[in-house]
């Protein structure tokens, strides 16, 4: 089971009005495979509140881009006049003035994932935990390379959550003799890591294991390596709990021994949350609410095996 780690106390009063029905969700469209299953958890946790509380109503919206999504919180606003909204930012800058005056307003904010780029203005923050990410992994690699093993790492876009992963797998690797050949960015996406991971296996001929910070980078360094005939001779490890690197992990494959959870399923937290504090009158629901990142293996990938995600 996912452990949670709350890193501020539940603290204050419910700032919420007590008649509030209805809560505004804001989330990116499904344009890649961790976004998709952010999708598919904030639809079932949608309609499973809506049978739970009789007076609540939701308005969920998704988005293309960060125009869109200042749009849509617009009009929940406007002609929905929301009591409560989740958010998880398209992009933190852009979002940031737009979400503060809604938060002005007097409506419960709780942002999901990607921060604010002012802190302060939401009530609530649910998140994964970056550091835990890039230091489980970090910490797999020490359990299970030699002194003088050669890695290569593929980051994700250029941003905070990119560099806190990065820092905390490089400190897990300190000391332990694992040498770093080169760091690319993939940005998350297939293409792009098939095209890193050709480049890197063009420049090195040893490779031990490859840390790709995601699982669709990982999909897309493991296409590259089939295809230069070169699955012998090193390892994946990636992140989030991709269904089929679960499977793989499941399954026992040399090629994807563990997965690193970042649960897209936060955004049901948030929601759930979220809805707890609006329909509970006085139940305080303020802080920071961080998901640690758990190590995927065979014995317990069971348990991180959503067959209905799309993810």
């Amino acid at each position: 089971m996912t452990r949670l780690t709350l890193t501020t106390a539940l603290v204050g009063s419910l700032a919420l009005p007590a008649a509030a029905e209805t809560i505004g969700v804001s989330i990116p469209a499904a344009t890649h495979g961790w976004a998709g299953a952010l999708n598919f958890h904030a639809e079932q946790t949608v309609e499973r509140l809506e049978e739970q509380y009789e007076d609540l109503d939701f308005v969920l919206a998704t988005t293309p881009d960060p125009g869109t999504q200042i749009s849509d919180l617009e009009d929940m606003v406007a002609t929905r006049n929301i009591d409560a909204l989740v958010v998880l930012p398209f992009e933190s800058e852009p979002l940031t003035g737009p979400i503060q005056r809604i938060a002005e307003s007097g409506t419960w904010v709780t942002v999901v994932d990607r921060g604010l780029s002012q802190e302060g203005i939401e009530d609530l923050y649910v998140a994964g935990d970056n550091e835990s990410f890039g230091r489980t992994a970090g910490e797999y690699f020490v359990e299970n390379l030699e002194e003088g093993s050669q890695v290569v790492v593929l980051r994700g876009i250029p941003t905070s959550i990119d560099n806190e992963r990065v820092e905390a797998f490089q400190s897990a690797l300190d000391g332990s003799g694992i040498e770093i050949l080169a760091m690319e960015h993939g940005n998350w996406n297939r293409d792009d890591a098939f095209t890193v991971m050709q480049d890197f296996l063009s420049r090195y001929s040893e490779i031990d294991a490859v840390w790709a910070a995601d699982d669709d980078m990982a999909v897309g360094a493991i296409g590259a390596i089939e295809q230069a005939g070169r699955e012998d001779e090193m390892w994946v490890v990636g992140g989030a709990g991709m269904k089929e690197m679960v499977q793989r992990v499941q399954n026992g494959d040399s090629m994807v021994p563990v997965d690193v959870t970042y649960p897209p399923a936060m955004i049901a937290t948030a929601i759930e949350l979220t809805a707890m504090g609006l329909m509970s009158d006085g139940v305080p629901m303020s802080g920071n609410f961080i998901i640690a990142s758990e190590l995927i293996t065979q014995q317990n990938a069971e348990q991180y095996y959503f067959e209905d995600s799309p993810y």
